[in-house]
This record gives structure tokens, sequence and C-alpha cells, in this order.
């Protein structure tokens, strides 16, 4: 009878680790590895960095961010800062690549890139953008847009230093991360469809090997547009909850990643993969924000959102109406949700 018992325990032994690796797929299957302790990375987000940086963004000195303003200028410049402090690699001399907005308006897309592995050069690439402009000051009055979308832009800013915190560590990824600040999302969408047509044309090229990205080297465009607040939570009213469109132009079986990822890194937030059960309004709100151009030109692209909300392009959209806690968890999810794409 002991000898039985003994027998029984190893194979229910066995079984848990096999159920595991059913479950959450390893890096042999061409994801990142599922590691439940990732403090090191968890750490470089904290609330009052998220609300410094969108204070920052949001306030008197980058006067609502509208393009090709002295504000918006200051908000580039910040940018510029941000991206050498994570040792994000420009494309050519500088962060800042200027665009033509209409109307004799110039604004400027931030962008740099991390090298998937140093050893051998990635031919690939995954995009991360955020627009980082706003409406500006009407009648002498300032549009802070702290949600819209400072909050997607300091997730932008915070991913670049996640990303490259665990690249420090060793980490390693089979494709290469562009980080893009878009300009002149007010002004008809200018800065994402001034990347598009770099890319179309082939002078965007890559800083580390000098070859064009085009866009068969593209495997994914992820754009945050708003971000930061719980006013609009979904049916359930809950308040920690992420929207996500796009999850349909991934390969199916990577369609559950969000999902598992959400499970397994205890962010617990509510998840929708559409825009408040609407169809209609999920495919408009798919295609208006900067992964238009990716969308149309057949590029898997996914937009995270937290939703319009009241105080969507009003004065009173500031800082104090983001919910710190669960941007951090939020930020944190899509963090892993790529790593896993990578």
């Amino acid at each position: 009878m002991p000898e039985n018992r003994k027998k029984k325990k190893k194979k229910q032994f066995y079984i848990i680790p096999l159920f595991t690796a059913m479950l959450f797929p390893s890096p042999a299957s061409g994801q990142g590895s599922w590691v439940s302790n990732d403090n090191a990375v968890h750490n470089t987000v904290w609330e009052t960095r998220l609300y410094n940086d969108i204070d920052f963004l949001s306030g008197e000195l980058c006067e609502g961010r509208s393009t090709g303003s002295r504000g918006g200028t200051e908000a580039a410049f910040w940018l510029c800062r941000k991206f050498k402090k994570a040792g994000l690699i420009p494309f050519g001399s500088a962060y800042a690549r200027h665009i033509y907005a209409g109307r004799g308006l110039v604004g400027h897309n931030i962008m740099g890139m991390i090298p998937g592995s140093l050893k051998k050069h990635c031919d690939s690439y995954v995009i991360i953008g955020a627009h980082y402009d706003h409406i500006g000051k009407l009648d002498g009055r300032i549009y802070p847009g702290a949600d819209r979308n400072a909050s997607g832009t300091v997730a932008l800013t915070t991913l670049a230093d996640m990303f490259s915190s665990m690249k420090i560590l060793g980490r390693t990824y089979d494709c290469n991360i562009i980080f893009v600040a878009f300009d002149g999302n007010e002004c008809n969408l200018a800065g994402s469809e001034s990347l598009w047509k770099s890319i179309s044309e082939g002078s965007l090229t890559d800083p580390v090997s000098g070859k064009a990205v085009t866009k068969e080297k593209i495997r994914l465009m992820v754009n945050i547009d708003q971000l930061g607040t719980t006013m609009s939570p979904l049916s359930s009213g809950r308040e920690d909850f992420l929207i996500m469109l796009g999850n349909e132009s991934l390969k199916e079986d990577e369609q559950g990643i969000l999902s598992m990822c959400n499970r397994f890194y205890d962010t617990d937030l509510e998840l929708s993969y559409t825009y408040y059960g609407s169809r209609n309004f999920t495919d408009i709100f798919y295609r208006l924000s900067d992964q238009k151009y990716f969308v149309e030109n057949h590029i898997p692209a996914v937009l995270f959102t937290s939703g319009i909300t009241m105080h969507t392009n009003k004065t009173v959209d500031t800082v104090d109406t983001i919910n710190l806690k669960v941007l951090r968890k939020r930020i944190i999810l899509i963090y892993h949700w790529i790593e896993k794409l990578l």
C-alpha cells in the first residue's frame, strides 16, 4: 500500500507541469517565455511617475500640445529626452522627424527603435504608437488632454522603458520594436500618414542594418489612444477594464493571448474586444485613430483604449481624472501581451 501511494503521488507530480505547458506556451512555440516572477519589469511602472509624466504633458507649459505650437514643441523635446534615456536608437541623426500637417503647420513624429537581438539582427518589426498632440489653446483656454492622449503617450514611454530594462537584463526577441509618438492626429492623422508614406516609399531605414523597413517586414502595429480613465465602464460597471479592438486581425492562435496574460500575470482586468458591444461603432473606432493606414494595408493592427468619456476634448480633461492604479495594470498587461507576440 505505501508503495502504491508513492506511485500515485509521482504521477500527479508530472501532471501539473504538463497542464501548465499546455496552457502557457513555451519559447519554443514562437512566443516569449511565461515567467511568473516579473517584479523587475513591473517595478519600472509606479503610479507617482505616471502622474508626474501625464501632469507635465497636460500642464501649462505644453499648452494642450497642438501641432506646430510652442507647447507641441515642448512635448516633442520631452519625448526625445525620454527616448534617449530609454536607450532607443533614433532613425537617422535625431529622434524627431518632420511632418507636414496642412495649413502651413509643421510637426514632429518622435521615433526610436529597440533591436530584438544585439548578436543577430532581426529583419521584422512591431510598431507601437500613440499620438501626443491635442487641441491646444482655444479662446485663451488650454485643453489639457490628460486622457486624450497624454495617457497613451505616457503608456508608450513606459513601455519603452520596460522593454529597454529587460534588454539590459538579457531578454532577446525575434523582431525589432519601433516606438512612435505621433504628431498631427488632430490634423487628419498627419503623423501616421507620414510614417506610412515613408514605409511605402522605402525611405524609412533600419538604424542598425540600413535596410528599408517595408510593409512585408511589419508583423504588427499597436496603437494606444486614451488609456487613463475609468469613467466609461463596460456594461458590468467595473472600473478595471480594457478595450482592445482588432483582435481578429491576429493569427487564430494569437487571439487568446491577451486573456491568458490577464490571468497569468494577475492584472485581472475586464476585457472587451468590441467598442461597448456595438459592431458598427467597433468598425468606426477601429479605423479612426493612427492604426488606420496599417489596417487599410492589411497589416495586423490593434487599438487599446478605455473609451471616450464626458471629458474628452474638453478643458476638464486633467490629470486628476486619471485612475493611476488601473492605468498601471493596463500598461503591465499590454507589455506582457506584446512580449508574447515578439
